[in-house]
């Protein structure tokens, strides 16, 4: 799909409390096309959205709304559970943009699942990938986006699977924002599996008492890839809880910027917040910054963060090779763990499929296919 204009965001991700200029970790600035106006009447979800914050910032969600002429809206009746998984997906090789609004009813639960794809490319327009259309598509690749907001009314509980998996020349945007009211479950699952340019936010408002929040968030980096993370967790209410783990792989010449801010805001009596990061790297190019922020405004809270980064052991590699392995061979054990966890936890087909894709192209056809065959039952064989 050509575009003949694009657009340049400069601020997006920019956590809570800035600091570290000099390093740059403050935002993410990067260059999107823009579809142009077909005439399509513009239909927006409920008003009682737009009050909810984003991961990636004011400057993403107007970008896709401008681009999103009709937006998907899902509501899970209240005491219900929805069987299947409320999926959302964008191909970064056709520009698509998604933006989309859930609202999980007080007592109900439901599984959403984010997928970005690679998608398939336009062989006839690779073709003639000159002039004018080259100097384009160097400004801004081929690249998709996802805007989701989701309401989680007293006692609902959401399960929030984002797998998200595209090509080496491609770009994709994912924010997400959650409201959870009293005694809500946000149980949340992110898998960046890789792609040339990968933006991604995170923004939970614990609103209600008692509202939690677990997030497992799970990266793999490698090339020149770029992956930019930023995730919020605003406590609100009293006793609620954030747990948020992050761990991921970086190889090659990556560059990786994490930032996790959990604030403590005042009303947030006995409020519990601990947020951790483990980051292995194993390329001699590779560019990781992390930025753990705890904010707190309320007497009687508790808030903990911590990371750990390093590279494989001279311990462990010993181990290994004893055992008959090169350095490269044990070092690919651990990313190997890491999807042959995003291929188990896929809830659907799409996400499935995806996550095997990304682990043929990172670890070769045999290995991925040994994961998938462990899930075929899964899916009852059709993964497509």
């Amino acid at each position: 799909m050509h575009t003949a204009e694009h657009i340049r965001i400069k601020s997006a991700n920019v956590p809570p409390a800035q600091t570290w200029n000099r390093l740059r970790a403050n935002s993410l600035a990067l260059t999107v096309p823009k579809t142009p106006d077909a005439g399509t009447v513009y239909l927006p979800l409920p008003r009682l959205f737009e009050r909810i914050e984003c991961g990636m910032g004011p400057e993403v969600t107007n970008y896709i709304d401008s681009q999103v002429f009709e937006a998907t809206y899902h509501e899970v009746p209240a005491h219900t559970t929805r069987k299947e998984p409320i999926v959302i997906s964008v191909s970064a090789a056709e520009n698509e943009c998604t933006n989309t609004g859930v609202m999980v009813r007080e007592g109900a639960e439901a599984t959403i699942v984010v997928v970005a794809r690679a998608g398939e490319k336009n062989t006839e327009t690779a073709a003639d990938n000159t002039g004018a259309k080259a100097n384009a598509e160097a400004d801004a690749p081929a690249t998709s986006a996802a805007l989701v907001r989701i309401v989680a009314e007293k006692h609902a509980r959401i399960h929030l699977v984002e797998m998200l998996g595209i090509d080496d020349d491609q770009q994709h945007l994912e924010s997400v924002g959650i409201e959870a009211h009293e005694d809500a479950v946000c149980d949340v699952r992110q898998y960046a599996l890789g792609g040339g340019a990968v933006g991604m936010g995170l923004a939970v408002n614990l609103v209600g008492n008692r509202a939690r929040l677990d997030l497992n968030n799970r990266y793999h980096a490698c090339h020149e890839e770029l992956l930019d993370i930023n995730h919020v967790a605003r406590m609100r209410g009293c006793a609620t809880r954030a747990e948020i783990a992050e761990s991921g792989i970086l190889n090659d010449s990556a560059r990786k910027t994490l930032r996790a801010t959990i604030d403590l805001i005042r009303g947030s009596k006995d409020a519990k917040g601990n947020e951790a990061e483990t980051v292995q790297i194993l390329g001699d190019g590779v560019v990781n910054k992390t930025m753990p922020v705890i904010l707190c405004d309320e007497d009687n809270v508790a808030g903990n963060h911590g990371a750990t980064i390093g590279s494989v052991s001279p311990e462990q590699i010993e181990y290994l090779q004893a055992r008959g392995l090169s350095r490269h061979e044990a070092e690919l054990l651990f990313v190997r763990a890491l999807f042959e966890d995003a291929i188990i936890h896929a809830p659907e087909a799409l996400s499935h499929t995806v996550a095997v894709e990304r682990a043929e192209k990172v670890l070769g056809a045999d290995v991925a296919h040994d994961f998938d065959d462990a899930t075929e039952a899964t899916f009852g064989g059709d993964k497509a």
